[in-house]
């Protein structure tokens, strides 16, 4: 498959704009340096002008030896696992409409590369990327290891923290694609925010389906990266945890 670039509408182009800008204006102060520094070095690939186009966002990721692979939506984890050790990342094609800003039940493009690709350009948090792309490979046949690892990347990768300062900033692509979780971290009370321990992310399960309630905090994309260390070690260990809860 293949992103057919010239489909896009102007409708397509002007929703794109209202989410890049939006979204930019509100991950003022919230987003990690890291992420923002990422998004300032695709500016002249991915902007608020039009919808982003791969093969452009492509020649940037040459950095550090990432590419795109389209998708028409989720796929196996199996697949994803693998498609990650190559340092490829999925994403699909298409754009939400006026009436799904602040709403999706699947991720679209703008919570794919928005949310996703700008940390790809982290030569640290890539290979993270791809070294929990091969620990996936490794554990492809045991259930509860992959389990583990969907809940890893769900806390991490979707919906991470790290420390500042100040505040807790966001790293998380289904933080930094989405205006109403950012805020949500901010102004609910009752939102956890813990210290990483990659054990206790693997018996933490989730729904997919609701506004998340419980956050992992990192020092840094070195403990990212090194924790998958500790990760491997509990997998090979044959670890027992229960199914995931999907609704």
């Amino acid at each position: 498959m293949k992103q057919e670039y010239e489909k896009y509408t102007s409708e397509d182009h002007a929703i794109w704009g209202i989410l890049f800008n939006r979204q930019l204006e509100n991950l003022k102060g919230k987003a990690c340096s890291e992420y923002l520094q990422s998004l300032d070095e695709l500016s002249m690939n991915m902007n608020n002008s039009e919808v982003a186009n791969f093969n452009k966002l492509e020649s940037s990721l040459k950095k550090t030896g990432w590419t795109i692979e389209v998708v028409e939506g989720l796929i196996p984890v199996e697949d994803f696992f693998q498609l990650l050790a190559k340092k490829r990342f999925c994403s699909s094609t298409w754009l939400r409409n006026r009436a799904q800003l602040d709403y999706l039940e699947e991720p679209d493009m703008f919570h794919d590369t928005f949310g996703h690709i700008p940390l790809l350009m982290n030569t640290t948090y890539a290979s993270f990327m791809q070294k929990f792309g091969e620990l996936g490979v490794a554990h492809i046949n045991d259930d509860s290891a992959l389990t583990a690892l969907q809940r890893l990347y769900w806390f991490t990768i979707e919906f991470g923290l790290m420390k500042s300062k100040e505040k807790p900033l966001i790293y998380g692509a289904g933080v930094l694609s989405s205006y109403g979780e950012v805020n949500h971290i901010y102004e609910n009370t009752k939102v956890e925010i813990l210290e990483y321990d990659v054990e206790a992310i693997a018996h933490n399960s989730f729904v997919n389906s609701e506004i998340q309630m419980r956050y992992y905090l990192i020092d840094s994309f070195e403990q990212l990266f090194n924790s998958l260390e500790v990760m491997g070690e509990l997998l090979a260990k044959g670890i027992k945890i229960e199914p995931m809860i999907v609704r």
